[in-house]
């Protein structure tokens, strides 16, 4: 084995690139080299070259097409001859570039004769005996025996730019292929708000709005990534990640439950605020499963591992049910719902929840009203039960509670903390008052005893 074929399959292996793709490169590296240092003009230079013997043989290609008009040939051969003429063309097609509008829906492109790739049939068949419309003509040139400096300095350019260009597009076609996907990677730098993530064989951005408002990524720390978009960039394949995606959840718990990597246990439906809380349907087929205790694990186990990995956010397991009744009361927890009743035409259901269980079903701003609307996809009413009779206290068509019940919230905790603060006033004036009845206590029993002292 060659000593260029070591090198060609070493390159192939630390790029990850095909052993033909690599060769094809050195063919047109080579061919860029003899039309710099030997080609001619109109020449079509394509180079066969063979790696185990390092020998090349250098043809120019051309396609046979039919004769041109007798008009259009001499208007060739005036365009080829007259640098002038020349010169007028080129600013005449600048206009026609400008002006050209676009081509209407299966109209093809007239092919026009181009003296570099085509041939006309009159002059293949001096070439080559019975030619034919469409056939390749292939004419040998002489191999030169070395190559200039400037030449070589082409080649390698060539193979250069080839290899970064195929590493590129492998990179694009494979990342594509994972789009949609839950990667691992590890936080490469900061860049302002941009989070710099290593893939291994690319560099993902995690941008500022798919971020986690309340993580914070360490250079050299292990994360796990959604690949939210793959483009091509100007500089090669940009890579869009995102941490508050459903998707990393769903991930999680197929990596952390083996019941649901094997199928036992099935994610339904998911709901997430990322970085506060999120809701996790599931439902198992299987009688002997309880599909809750599986994902909760011994003594929490399991749920410990899936919130550390998301850096501390809630989540809470619920049992999904084909029922809506059900499902929505499940979603609801930790509150207890008294009854519900459902709207099938505005697909909206109406919960009556008592008092001391109306802050639990709200949650802290709407959340966990907000998270079950979108876990089940109906719109949920929160109705107070009282004494006094019914009142609705929260709506989730846009996912928070109304403003009068925080309102009535706030004030509720104003009068209770100057009730608290009355009381303690009064206490301490209280308290004022009798240290002044023991000091009057003191003083007459000190000039009691003066008094007596001296008779």
């Amino acid at each position: 084995m060659s000593d260029l074929i070591n090198a060609i399959k070493q390159v192939c292996e630390e790029k990850n690139l095909d052993y033909q793709a690599v060769v094809n490169t050195i063919e047109l590296a080579l061919s860029a080299a003899y039309r710099k240092d030997y080609g001619e003009k109109n020449q079509n230079i394509k180079v066969s070259f063979d790696p185990n013997t390092s020998t090349s043989e250098i043809y120019d290609v051309k396609t046979v097409v039919d004769n041109l008009p007798a008009q259009e040939e001499e208007e060739m051969l005036r365009r080829l001859n007259d640098p002038a003429y020349r010169r007028e063309e080129k600013e005449e097609r600048k206009d026609r570039r400008a002006e050209k509008e676009e081509l209407a829906e299966g109209e093809e492109k007239e092919h026009k004769f181009n003296p570099k790739t085509d041939i006309q049939i009159k002059e293949a068949m001096i070439l080559k005996h019975g030619a034919k419309i469409g056939d390749e003509i292939m004419t040998e040139l002489p191999i030169p025996e070395s190559y200039g400096r400037m030449a070589a300095q082409t080649a390698k350019q060539v193979i250069i730019q080839k290899l970064r260009e195929m590493e590129r597009d492998m990179i694009l076609s494979e990342f594509k292929s994972k789009e949609k996907e839950v990667v691992g990677g590890v936080v490469q730098r900061r860049e302002g708000r941009l989070v710099f993530v290593d893939l291994g064989k690319a560099i993902g951005i995690l941008p500022s709005e798919e971020q986690i408002f309340n993580e914070y990524y360490n250079p050299g720390e292990r994360v796990k990534v959604y690949i939210k978009e793959v483009r091509e960039g100007h500089k090669g394949p940009e890579i869009i990640l995102s941490r508050r995606s459903e998707e990393i959840l769903k991930k999680i718990f197929y990596l952390e439950i083996p019941e649901i990597a094997n199928g036992l246990v099935e994610i339904k439906a998911v709901a997430r605020e990322a970085g506060a809380r999120s809701k996790v349907a599931i439902y198992s087929e299987a009688e002997n499963v309880d599909p809750v205790g599986s994902c909760v694990g011994q003594r929490g186990a399991r749920i410990q591992t899936i919130i550390s990995e998301l850096g501390g956010e809630k989540v809470d397991i619920i049992e999904y049910s084909d029922d809506p009744a059900k499902f929505i009361a499940n979603s609801l927890a930790p509150a207890k719902t008294i009854s519900i009743s459902l709207n099938e035409e505005d697909h909206r259901a109406t919960v009556k929840v008592s008092s001391d269980k109306l802050s639990l079903a709200i949650g802290k701003s709407g959340q966990n009203v907000r998270l079950a609307a979108h876990l089940t996809g109906w719109k949920i009413d929160i109705i107070e039960a009282t004494e006094d009779g019914e009142k609705k206290v929260a709506d989730s068509d846009a996912g928070v509670i109304t403003p009068e019940v925080l309102v009535e919230d706030k004030k509720k905790e104003e009068t209770e903390e100057s009730k608290n603060e009355g009381l303690e006033e009064d206490k301490e004036e209280q308290k004022e008052k009798e240290d002044k009845k023991e000091k009057k206590v003191t003083k007459t029993k000190k000039t009691t005893k003066k008094d007596s002292s001296k008779e």
